[in-house]
């Protein structure tokens, strides 16, 4: 009889398994999954209840016939893919490839890659879970019959290639919504006082200006401002009352998957996809010495806030340690999950809370390091005494004005001298002021009186960690899924993230509005959470995989029909403006063609008008008129009539002004003495301009004409237009085979482009 048989996911995990057991077993890897739907057809027997037509991923062949090799003579197979949904689905589809008459399967969970855990895990293995596998069915089968039905709606209605998808399309909705708010925003003038007082000459405080006769004030404009410091000027600032109070403040709880994400956007600058790769490493092992391969911490998809009762006491072991009895708690705190949270995994934490950061930092990778310096911390502050904070608040009365000063000290920082939540660190950025000893019935000197215009703001675009905390906070997706959904809906082009915040493109909008107008239960964010909170129901065995199926697909194909019929065709009839044709007086039309999207007249063949658009900060429609045919200083050689620049597909072109008689056209690359473009330098204080320049090897390129002072240069050649995306003062003309001849934005993240 042949050893047992442990099969996981990663390649990684494979060496840190063999560290700790040994000989005994043999281990091997199915590298992810080894079976999915077919690509080029939908793979779902809908009539059969839903049953999935899964085919060997292409490639996979190989691995599965080396775990066949492995398990030859194996009369058990221990399944650790992942203690997820996804890594059941891959502990199924290996039993499924691997069984045999008289072979058991047994299924083993990982929590952390540790000694005892490892060891617990092997000698307390579990069965198959089959809802756990049919929630992952659920949600794939869900997926596929969304996309592979719209999706060809889009390339039949919009252009080819594009894609929808049941959480992604939602995800797209509530950036394009918040987008259409801003546009619609209108900013409204305020004004505040600031008081700047002292004691006798002391170090000066401010207090703002809160209220007139005992009511909230509102100062809408200059004129009533300055009124109002001119009230003030003969008035004295006596203090009414202090309240001095001593506030205790928690630490946060370790990270759930989500979290963990949105802290390490904001404090490592990570995106969420990054964030979980480099998580995933700690995870499956580091090592820590030759041969000493050991998983840094737990499993990383999770929304548990549950930590056991070994690593919490480990916790104070190490603050008492560490820190000193003063940092450490009488017993350790544990924390509450949110309602929906499932409790299957821990929270993340370290394996070992001794081994501290700074101990193991040689072996890891930059990114490595700070990922676990942050986890461990967060952690071990959690285990920690809370802060203590005294608060200052003094009422200041001048005349029937009053005014309010702030202050705050820290008494004994606890879990603050460990670690702050980035959004604590900038409130307390702002709740930093000292307040000197003031007593009730103290008169205070005036400083100066400081009017200060303000203009209401705009709602915040979502940033990743923002937009990762709405689809939590909404029950859209689930942890494990957030990094993939921002993943997508930006390589599918309808997102552009601009120094770290989401602008929807013109593309994006497009597709949000024939998405939400055609399904609009579908891409509903209450609709959308019911469907999550339905898929854990059938894992927890509440609810009945195939009947949720075929309510939901019932719906779906009632819309679809109507959405084939009803879904206006961009490619054909194009989207209404309410913009008159320049020519002919009728509405201008969006369409999509194979170069993008465009503004044309709604009575096409009759009125050939065509012209490209943007939309301005108020997503108003402004069309561009296309360039005027340029004269030019050369001469055709063939015929001695003057040139004219011309736009063409692959871009700006000569061509004779003697056309049809003489079809002469010439590259605007060829040799030739400098030209001015129009566009300013942008270098931070040079005041040249780029000009067309020619280089030793015949090449044209764009340069600064204050060379050399100036070495600023561009193979591209700029166009006098500011981008509409980012207000960088020049766009650059590009040209590719599969996109013609298009302008796009020189910013390092702008990712504007017009045709």
């Amino acid at each position: 009889m042949g050893k047992p048989l442990v099969v996981v996911e990663s390649p990684t995990k494979v060496r840190t398994l063999k560290k700790y057991l040994g000989d005994r077993y043999h281990v091997a890897a199915t590298v992810g999954h080894i079976k999915d739907l077919p690509k080029k057809e939908m793979g779902i027997d809908v009539e059969a209840g839903f049953k999935p037509l899964y085919q060997t991923i292409p490639g996979k062949e190989k691995v599965i016939k080396s775990l066949k090799q492995d398990a030859r003579d194996s009369s058990e197979i221990f399944l650790a893919p992942d203690p997820d949904r996804e890594g059941e689905a891959i502990a199924w589809h290996t039993a499924e490839a691997l069984n045999k008459k008289g072979r058991t399967f047994h299924r083993v969970l990982f929590h952390e890659l540790t000694q005892n855990a490892i060891m617990n895990a092997i000698n307390s293995p579990e069965p198959l879970n089959l809802h756990k596998y049919e929630a992952q069915q659920a949600r794939r089968v869900l997926d596929r019959l969304v996309g592979y039905h719209i999706s060809p709606l889009l390339w039949k209605k919009v252009k080819q290639g594009l894609s929808a998808g049941r959480v992604q399309s939602v995800a797209v909705r509530i950036i394009c919504e918040r987008e259409r708010a801003i546009q619609a925003f209108e900013a409204e003038e305020y004004w505040t006082i600031t008081a700047y007082l002292n004691i006798d000459g002391a170090p000066s405080f401010s207090a703002k200006l809160v209220k007139k006769e005992g009511k909230k004030i509102k100062i809408p404009d200059e004129t009533s401002c300055l009124k109002i410091i001119k009230e003030l000027r003969g008035e004295t600032f006596t203090v009414e009352d202090v309240l001095n109070k001593t506030i205790k403040q928690n630490p946060p709880p370790p990270f759930n998957t989500s979290k963990l994400q949105q802290e390490a956007i904001r404090k490592l600058r990570f995106s969420a996809k990054k964030t979980m790769n480099v998580a995933q490493q700690l995870y499956e092992g580091i090592d820590l010495g030759p041969g000493e391969p050991v998983g840094l911490i737990t499993y990383m998809r999770t929304d548990s806030l549950r930590i056991s009762q070994e690593a919490a006491q480990e916790a104070q072991t190490l603050v008492r340690e560490q820190f000193g009895p003063e940092y450490a708690l009488e017993k350790p705190r544990f924390f509450k999950n949110q309602k929906k949270a499932q409790d299957a995994h821990e929270a993340i934490r370290p394996t070992s809370v001794f081994n501290i950061p700074e101990k193991v930092a040689s072996y890891l990778s930059k990114d490595q390091f700070i990922l676990y310096d942050l986890i461990w911390k967060r952690f071990v502050a959690s285990q920690m005494r809370e802060a203590l904070i005294d608060k200052v608040t003094a009422s200041i009365q001048a005349g029937v004005y009053l005014f309010v000063a702030n202050g705050s000290s820290i008494r004994f920082p606890g879990y603050m001298s460990l670690y702050q939540p980035a959004e604590d660190e900038a409130k307390d950025e702002k709740e930093k002021e000292m307040l000197p000893v003031l007593l009730k019935g103290m008169d205070l000197n005036t400083e100066k009186l400081e009017p200060k215009q303000h203009f209401t703001l705009p709602p915040s675009r979502f940033s990743e960690a923002s937009l990762v905390k709405e689809l939590e906070e909404n029950g859209i997706g689930r942890p494990s899924t957030y990094a993939a959904i921002l993943t997508t809906i930006r390589e599918k082009g309808y997102m552009d993230l601009i120094k770290g915040y989401f602008h929807p493109s013109e593309l994006g909008f497009i597709v949000n509005d024939l998405v939400v107008e055609n399904f609009p239960d579908l891409v509903n964010v209450d609709f959308t959470a019911k469907m999550e909170d339905h898929l854990d129901r059938i894992e927890a065995a509440e609810m009945d995989y195939v009947n949720m199926l075929s309510q939901f697909y019932q719906e779906f194909q009632t819309q679809m029909g109507k959405a084939s019929e009803g879904m206006l065709n961009l490619k054909g009839i194009g989207l209404p403006t309410k913009l008159a044709c320049p020519k002919c007086k009728s509405e201008l039309h969006i369409k999509v063609g194979k170069n993008g999207h465009f503004l044309a007249c709604s009575r096409y063949p009759e009125c050939t008008y065509t012209a490209n658009y943007i939309r301005d900060e108020k997503g108003k429609i402004r069309p561009i008129e296309p360039a005027p045919v340029i004269a030019s200083e050369e001469i055709c050689e063939k015929c001695g009539r003057s040139m004219v620049a011309k736009q063409g597909k692959y871009g700006v072109f000569l061509a004779c002004s003697g056309y049809p008689d003489c079809k002469n056209t010439r590259s605007m690359n060829s040799n030739g003495p400098d030209k001015e473009t129009g566009v300013n330098c942008p270098m931070e204080g040079c005041t040249g301009r780029l000009i067309k320049k020619t280089s030793k090897k015949g090449k044209v390129f764009y340069g600064c004409n204050h060379y050399p002072d100036c070495s600023f240069a561009l193979w591209e050649r700029p166009v006098q237009r500011e981008c509409p995306k980012c207000g960088a003062g020049f766009l650059i003309e590009k040209s590719t085979k599969k996109e013609g001849a298009f302008f796009s934005c020189n910013t390092k993240g702008c990712q504007y482009k017009e045709k």
